[in-house]
């Protein structure tokens, strides 16, 4: 009996031990001593690899783990993700943004004066903020022809008859200084040059949104034969479709070259710290609502046959001025704001009555009467005149300077909102992204025009509630444009740069807005994003969605080693499996939200790297499990590949 369950039991033949058993001992206790012999002889190797294996686990799901919460902070901004809410005073992101308008070391130094193809005058038209534009593309056009650019002139017979001068509104000295290493700018023809001159300089109109190349067919050529060229009415006269270093030469001319005058930046500053010494944070509001202004818009705003006459005959300046429908106007959100629409707005938003307002504004159209409406709404309402008093006085024939007073209170502002889309509004918008993102709200006409006309209709939360949605990308949040649309002057995209740590990003606030307000992170190439495979936007080890994948994946590199190889190689090969996976789904991880903040046709060239990665670690793996038979190893490579594949088109279905 005893000798039958030894046999059974795969025992040790107890004869061919030399020492003899004791007779007492019974063939129970035979069986437990050799049990325990048994487990005293557990190979080491089987500990310590399930220790190795267990770790190589935990390195898997942590690696699993962090790529989620690097991901969380982008799937919830995806199109149609719930709304998140904003500060109505400061943007979230704006902390994430900075100017950059540095040119590229092979942005090389301008042609000296004796050296350049000619004189280049500029003849700026319309009004401070119209002029600005032009004299800011002025130096860019200089710059493509390789000329040397005299000190542009203003222009004196607009509407308002503005007779200030360069010099009176910019500072020379340091516009030309400033310029210095990319345009050569002189205050003059020199008179050598003017004498030696058989014809007068000759006078040519380039259309708008004119092509570099344009410059070079057309204008070039009559700049070489006769040494200097005129350019009137410029203004917008060069596209927006530039390379990027010539559009950073733009912002530095715009936001660093064109400072105002010592006497206007001080004026401009006393009515700031007036201002921030009543309260430590106040709203500028660009009120455009002069008589010229209704009249250009054709707009009606309920002031009866006085106001359509009156406006009626400043709108005959303009000879080349159609017939518009008011109320198709209106609707199409080409109207400008009226100050009571202004201050409906603003409390819609959540701005308290108690919020100091700024007005910028020039002669408002019906005067105090027509103002009444917005200081109802908000009683601590202040303009330039009421601040500066009697130190206005030297400004009040020029319109240009007082605009250049209110652009500087405006520009430094914790809040600017806008009643239209000028010159102004666009220019400052572009400025205060420049200077980090500052709110700006610019209101959405054409959706607000209705819900206006049925304010009657509604009560006060539910109006409040539908401004709300209709200013959902219209808050000055930095990815509300997309690069290449609109007007460079007002989304200075090529001169807007992003810091690259992304853990700043902190949400909270007051406005609840909803997926058209999509977070910085995917900013700079929507449509490119948008365009991509699908699954090429998933995780960037698409492997790892959902959690179940990664956990089949890593089975089936275990079940292939159990069958093929001996117990040590399985251990080691999942264990070092689990944590080479678990690397490189947190390298992938990150370098995926680098690139998907950075720019997000650089995800893919991170998607097909993760893979590399992978595919060779899996070849290295099945040649070590395969005796390095690469061969062999190989054609086991290629079916794996063929079931991931079809994995990975079915998980990009959904």
């Amino acid at each position: 009996m005893g000798a039958e369950i030894e046999r059974n039991l795969n025992l040790p033949d107890l004869s061919k031990f030399s020492s003899p058993i004791p007779g007492l001992a019974s063939a129970k206790k035979r069986i437990r001593q050799s049990c325990v012999s048994q487990k005293r002889v557990t190979p080491r190797y089987l500990i310590f690899g399930s220790v190795l294996f267990a770790l190589g686990l935990i390195s898997l799901f942590t690696g699993h783990i962090a790529s989620d919460i690097e991901w969380s902070k982008f799937r919830r901004y995806r199109r149609g993700a719930t709304h998140y809410n904003i500060d109505i005073w400061k943007s979230d992101f704006a902390k994430l943004y900075y100017g950059c308008s540095d040119r590229s070391p092979n942005f090389g130094p301008p042609v000296p004066e004796n050296k350049s193809n000619g004189y280049l005058l500029i003849a700026a038209s319309g009004g401070l903020n119209q002029q600005r534009t032009g004299i800011t593309d002025a130096v860019v056009v200089a710059r493509i022809l390789n000329a040397t650019l005299v000190v542009p002139e203003l222009d004196h017979h607009s509407f308002w008859k503005d007779e200030s001068d360069f010099a009176n509104i910019f500072d020379v000295n340091w516009f030309i200084s400033s310029l210095g290493k990319d345009v050569i700018v002189v205050k003059r023809v020199p008179d050598k040059v003017m004498r030696s001159m058989e014809k007068p300089p000759y006078t040519m109109r380039v259309p708008r949104r004119s092509t570099p190349e344009y410059y070079l067919d057309q204008v070039l050529p009559i700049l070489l034969r006769r040494n200097v060229v005129q350019l009137t009415k410029f203004d917008y006269r060069l596209t927006n479709e530039l390379d990027e270093d010539l559009q950073k030469l733009r912002c530095h001319v715009n936001y660093h070259a064109l400072r105002f005058t010592k006497p206007l930046r001080l004026l401009g500053q006393q009515l700031l710290k007036k201002m921030r010494k009543m309260s430590s944070r106040f709203i500028a509001v660009h009120l455009r609502f002069e008589p010229d202004m209704l009249a250009f818009s054709g707009c009606y705003f309920g002031g009866g046959e006085k106001e359509r006459n009156e406006l009626r005959k400043i709108r005959q300046r303009w000879e080349t001025l159609p017939d518009l429908d008011a109320e198709g106007e209106r609707s199409r959100g080409k109207c400008p704001l009226s100050p009571y629409e202004v201050g409906l707005l603003l409390r819609a938003l959540g701005f308290g009555n108690d919020t100091y307002l700024y007005i910028a504004s020039g002669e408002i159209y019906g005067g105090e009467e027509t103002l009444q409406p917005l200081r109802e709404f908000f009683p601590n309402l202040y303009t330039k005149e009421t601040l500066a008093g009697e130190n206005l006085k030297p400004f009040l024939s020029f319109s240009s300077r007082l605009a250049a007073i209110d652009y500087i209170v405006c520009e430094d502002s914790d809040v600017f909102v806008t009643n239209n889309n000028g010159n102004m509004a666009k220019i400052l918008a572009g400025r205060r992204r420049f200077m980090g993102h500052k709110r700006t709200i610019r209101p959405n006409a054409k959706k607000l025009s209705a819900l206006f006309k049925a304010r009657n209709k509604m009560e006060w939360t539910m109006f409040a509630k539908k401004v709300k949605l209709h200013q959902r990308g219209f808050m000055g949040e930095p990815d509300e444009m997309r690069p290449g649309r609109g007007d460079f002057h007002e989304y200075p995209y090529s001169c807007i740069c992003q810091k690259p740590d992304m853990q700043q990003i902190e949400l909270g606030g007051q406005l609840s807005l909803g997926p058209q307000e999509r977070p910085p992170m995917l900013k700079n190439n929507t449509i490119a994003v948008e365009s991509f495979p699908r699954y090429f936007l998933l995780h960037p080890i698409h492997l790892s969605k959902p959690t179940i994948h990664k956990i089949l994946l890593s089975t089936n590199i275990i079940l292939l080693s159990t069958i093929i190889s001996k117990h040590i190689h399985l251990w080691r090969c999942c264990s070092i499996h689990c944590m080479i996976i678990g690397f490189i789904d947190v390298l992938a991880s990150k370098l995926y939200s680098l690139a998907l903040a950075s720019n997000p046709r650089h995800c893919i060239q991170v998607n097909f790297m993760s893979l590399a990665f992978i595919q060779v670690w899996f070849l290295v793996v099945h040649c070590y499990l395969f005796e390095f038979k690469f061969s062999v190893a190989l054609q086991v490579q290629i079916k794996f590949d063929l079931s991931l594949g079809s994995d990975l088109i079915h998980l990009s279905s959904f």
